[in-house]
C-alpha cells in the first residue's frame, strides 16, 4: 500500500465528513457538539463551542438566520432542530468567554471601511491571526444595521461587549470618518490590504458580479469587497459573516504569498457525503419556545437539544463486533494499518487487529460508500505474508487442520461405483465432515439415487484457510490439485453443502460449474421421503456470511423448510446483511476472545433455536450455549435419536477423528474397501471437562498430548513432583512445544493440565 492507495481507501470512509447541519453552515459551526452539550445541560460548554467558531458570538448567537435548520435530517421525523433558538438560549444564559487567543503580530496592516457585520467579522478573524486591523466607520459607533435591530432581540450591551472585545484583541476603531473613494485610495497605497464593506454604499463603483466570487478581490490586487445585501435587498446575517470571513482568509493568503484560489472548496457551505440512517428513529416533535424573545427555559432547551441524532455514519461499527472492539472506524483503521505495514524494524502492533477481521463483508453492505474492511485486511495479510511479517501463530493451526483434511486420513476423490465418468460431484466440505452424525452418507446415497449420470464424492478442504490467511500460493496449490482430480473424473458439476466452499470455487475456479446442495434438493431431486428431526418451535434461519450474495441458495433453504413444514423466522440481520458466526477469516485463531464475542452477539439476535447450513456456524453457536440445528438434521434421519440442537461442538480432536472415520466408513459401504484405523501415536489418556476446554482454547489436539506422553515414557525425559507424584513432560514436534502434567494409572495417563508455547530455551535439548 502506497500513499495514494491510502488516500483512495480513506476517501471511501465518510465518518469524518461533516454532518449536514455543519456543512450547511457558512462558517462551519460544530452544531452536533453544540447540541450534545446543550442536551447535557452544559450551557458553558456549549458556549465554548460557539466561541470557538463564531465571530462576535454574543451578537451572532442571538441573530443568526440558521440555514443549518434547512439541512437538518430530522425534517421529516418531527421537524428540524431549533438550532437558532438554542444558540440564542445559550448566549443569553452564559457569560462571554475570555479574549480569543491571538497569534503574535505579523507586521501586516489591514484597513476595513465600514462598521457593519462583515467588517466586524473580518476584523475579528484577522486580529486572531496577528494582523493590525483598523476599522473606519462613518457613524459615531460601529455596528451599522446591527444598531437598528430591536433591543429585545439584540440588546445594545451585547453588541457593545463584542465590540469592546475587538478592542482588547488589538483592533483600532475610528468612528466619524469620511469614508469615500479618496480614503480608499490612500489606504490601498499605505496598507497591505483594504476591505470595502458594500452594505450601504459602493466606494469602488462595482457590483457583486464585478468581484471575484472565490477571493472577493476587487479593482486593485489588495482591495477586497463584500458585505452586499441579498439580490432581493434583504440581509442574511450569516451570509454577511461568511463574506467577511472569506475576505479575511484571502488577505491572509495574499500577505503570505500563497495562492488565493487553491483548495478553497471547504470554505463556506460545503458538500458532504455523510449518511445517518433514520430507520427506527421516532418522530419526536420539535419544541418551540413559548416566547421567542425570552427564549428557551433550561429544561425545554435540554429537551429540544436531545432530539439531535448526533449525526454520524458508523453504520459498519453498529453491526460489527470487530470494528467496535478496536474503538474506531474504517478510515482510522486504514491509517493505522498503513503505518503498521510501513514499519521496517520494530513491532507490528496492528498485526492482531488485521488478523481478527472475519472477512465477512457486512461492513461493505451497510456502508453508503462500499468501504471494505475485509478487502483491506486481506490485502494486508497478503502483504505481511509476502514480506515475512505474518506471525506464525496467527493461522498456523488452521493451516495444519487444512493439511490434515487434504491428507491421507480424510482426502478422497472417487467416482460412483460402476461409473467411469460422473456428471456430478458431491463435496460436503471438511467442517461438515468433522461432525459426528453429519448425515453425509445419507445425503450422498440420496443424490446417487436421484441424479442421473453418476455422482462422485470428494472429501477434503477447499483451501479457504489458506485464502483467508493471505497465503495465496498455498491456496492456489490446493485449488490446482483439486482441479486436476476433477478433470480426471470427467469435469462433473460440483454440488457443495458448504457456502464457503461454494464461494471459494466460484471465485478461484469459475470454470468448475458449482451449485449448492440445497438448490439441488429444492429444485431437482425433491426432498427425501424419510424425515429427519422436526423442531417443536419455529427456528431462526442463520445465513452463512459466505452466502451473502447467493440469493438462490438462501431462497432454496427457506423453500426446503416450508416444504418440510418447519416454521421459521428471519433474524434482524439476514440474507445480504447476515452476520458472521465468528469463524470467518480465521478470526477465532487470531483473537479467540473477540471471535467468541462475535458469536455471542449473533446468538443473542433471537431467542429461537437457530437453523444453519454451515457446520462451523452450527458448532460456533453451540459452543456459546445456543441451540442450533443443521439443515441436514431436518432432511435426513440420523444415527442418534436425541435432539440434534443439543449436540455439542465436537472440538478439534473429535473433528480429526470423525473425518478419518467418515472416510473409512464411506470406502467400506460404497466401494467395499476396508481401511484399518491408524493406531494412536501414544498411550490413551483421560481428562476432565475443564482440561478438555483448556485444550480446545489452546488448540491442543489429542495427538499432541499423546506425542508428549509417548516421548516422555520412551525416553524417560520428564520431571517428577515428589509432593504430588505427577510428571511434567514436553515435546516439540515442529515449532510449538507442548507440555503435559500427568500420572500413569494402569497404562492410562490421567492428564491434569496441558499447555503450549513457542519459546526456544537455548542449551536444552528435546
Amino acid at each position: 500500500m502506497n500513499q495514494q492507495d491510502l488516500r483512495d481507501i480513506e476517501y471511501r470512509c465518510i465518518e469524518e465528513e461533516h454532518p449536514t447541519c455543519q456543512a450547511a453552515c457558512p462558517i462551519s459551526v460544530d452544531v452536533r457538539s453544540f447540541m450534545g452539550k446543550m442536551a447535557a445541560g452544559d450551557v458553558a460548554g456549549a458556549r465554548k463551542i460557539l466561541d470557538r467558531t463564531m465571530p462576535l458570538p454574543g451578537v451572532l448567537g442571538r441573530i443568526c438566520d440558521h440555514p443549518c435548520e434547512l439541512a437538518c435530517i430530522r425534517q421529516n421525523v418531527g421537524g428540524a432542530l431549533a438550532v437558532g433558538d438554542l444558540e440564542r438560549a445559550c448566549v443569553m444564559a452564559s457569560p462571554a468567554g475570555g479574549k480569543p487567543m491571538c497569534m503574535p503580530s505579523k507586521g501586516k496592516t489591514v484597513a476595513a471601511l465600514g462598521g457593519d457585520l462583515s467588517s466586524l467579522t473580518l476584523a475579528w478573524d484577522l486580529a486572531k491571526k496577528g494582523f493590525a486591523v483598523t476599522l473606519y466607520v462613518a457613524a459615531d459607533a460601529p455596528g451599522g444595521k446591527l444598531n437598528d435591530i430591536s433591543p429585545d432581540v439584540l440588546p445594545p450591551e451585547a453588541l457593545a461587549a463584542d465590540v469592546a472585545m475587538l478592542g482588547r484583541m488589538g483592533v483600532t476603531i475610528k468612528t466619524g470618518q469620511t469614508v469615500d473613494a479618496a480614503l480608499l485610495d490612500t489606504l490601498a497605497a499605505s496598507c497591505d490590504a483594504v476591505y470595502v464593506e458594500c452594505a450601504s454604499r459602493d466606494l469602488c463603483g462595482l457590483t457583486r458580479a464585478d468581484v471575484d466570487p472565490i477571493t472577493l478581490q476587487g479593482p486593485k490586487p489588495n482591495v477586497f469587497c463584500g458585505g452586499w445585501p441579498q439580490p432581493d435587498g434583504s440581509r442574511s446575517v450569516i451570509a454577511l459573516v461568511a463574506e467577511g470571513r472569506r475576505a479575511a482568509m484571502t488577505i491572509d493568503r495574499l500577505t503570505a504569498g500563497a495562492s488565493l484560489t487553491t483548495s478553497r472548496e471547504k470554505e463556506g457551505v460545503t458538500k458532504t457525503r455523510t449518511f445517518t440512517s433514520l430507520k427506527g428513529v421516532p418522530a419526536v416533535p420539535r419544541t418551540e419556545p413559548a416566547d421567542r424573545i425570552a427564549g428557551f427555559p433550561p429544561d425545554a432547551a435540554r429537551a429540544e437539544a436531545a432530539r439531535c441524532l448526533q449525526c454520524d455514519c458508523m453504520e459498519c461499527v453498529k453491526v460489527c463486533e470487530f470494528l467496535k472492539h478496536y474503538k474506531g472506524y474504517p478510515k482510522l483503521y486504514a491509517r493505522q494499518i498503513y503505518n503498521n505495514l510501513s514499519i521496517v524494524l520494530g513491532n507490528h502492533y496492528l498485526n492482531r487487529m488485521i488478523d481478527s477481521c472475519t472477512l465477512c463483508g457486512l461492513c461493505t453492505e451497510v456502508c453508503p460508500e462500499d468501504f471494505s474492511m475485509a478487502e483491506l485486511c486481506l490485502d494486508s495479510r497478503r502483504d505481511m505474508v509476502k514480506r515475512g511479517k505474518m506471525p506464525p501463530s496467527a493461522h498456523e493451526f488452521a493451516l495444519e487442520d487444512m493439511a490434515f483434511s487434504n491428507g491421507e486420513d480424510f482426502a478422497l476423490m472417487r467416482g460412483e461405483p460402476g461409473k467411469d465418468r460422473c456428471a456430478h460431484l458431491f463435496f460436503p466440505g471438511c467442517q461438515l465432515g468433522g461432525e459426528p452424525d453429519s448425515r453425509i452418507p445419507e445425503a450422498y446415497a440420496f443424490l446417487r439415487a436421484k441424479l442421473d449420470g453418476g455422482v462422485a464424492l470428494s472429501l477434503g478442504c477447499c483451501g479457504a484457510p489458506a485464502l483467508w490467511a493471505g497465503r495465496d500460493a498455498l491456496f492456489e496449490e490446493v485449488v490446482a490439485a483439486f482441479k486436476r482430480q476433477w478433470e480426471a473424473i470427467g469435469k462433473p458439476r460440483l454440488i457443495t453443502a458448504c457456502a464457503s466452499c461454494l464461494s471459494v470455487f466460484r471465485q478461484a475456479a469459475p470454470d468448475i460449474p458449482a451449485v449448492s446442495l440445497w438448490e439441488v434438493i429444492e429444485k431437482e431431486t425433491g426432498l427425501p421421503a424419510a424425515t429427519g428431526y422436526t423442531p417443536a418451535a419455529p427456528v431462526a434461519v442463520h445465513d452463512s456470511c459466505t452466502s451473502r450474495h447467493d440469493a438462490a441458495n438462501q431462497a432454496a433453504i427457506r423453500a426446503i423448510l416450508e416444504k418440510r413444514g418447519v416454521p421459521f423466522e428471519e433474524l434482524p440481520l439476514s440474507g445480504r446483511y447476515t452476520e458472521c458466526c465468528g469463524y470467518g477469516g480465521l478470526a477465532a485463531n487470531a483473537h479467540p476472545e473477540l471471535a467468541k464475542a462475535i458469536t455471542e452477539r449473533r446468538a443473542a439476535a433471537s431467542d429461537r433455536d437457530f437453523l444453519a447450513t454451515c457446520a462451523m456456524c452450527r458448532d460456533r453457536l453451540s459452543h456459546v450455549g445456543k441451540r442450533a440445528y443443521h439443515l441436514l438434521d431436518i432432511l435426513f434421519p440420523g444415527k442418534d435419536a436425541a435432539d440434534p440442537a443439543t449436540r455439542p461442538d465436537p472440538g478439534f480432536s473429535m473433528r480429526h477423528e470423525t473425518r478419518a472415520r467418515l472416510r473409512r466408513e464411506l470406502l467400506a459401504s460404497v466401494w467395499n474397501e476396508r481401511v484399518d484405523a491408524k493406531a494412536p501415536v501414544g498411550p490413551d489418556f483421560v481428562v476432565s471437562p475443564e482440561v478438555r476446554a483448556r485444550m480446545e482454547a489452546r488448540h491442543i489436539l489429542d495427538d499432541d498430548v499423546r506425542r508428549v506422553l509417548a516421548h516422555a515414557e520412551t525416553t524417560n525425559r520428564k520431571f517428577l513432583d515428589r509432593e504430588t507424584g505427577r510428571f511434567l513432560a514436553s515435546f516439540t514436534p515442529h515449532r510449538v512445544t507442548y507440555w503435559v502434567e500427568y500420572v500413569m494409572e494402569e497404562g492410562v495417563a490421567r492428564v491434569f493440565t496441558a499447555y503450549s508455547h513457542r519459546m526456544n530455551v537455548v542449551g536444552v535439548g528435546k
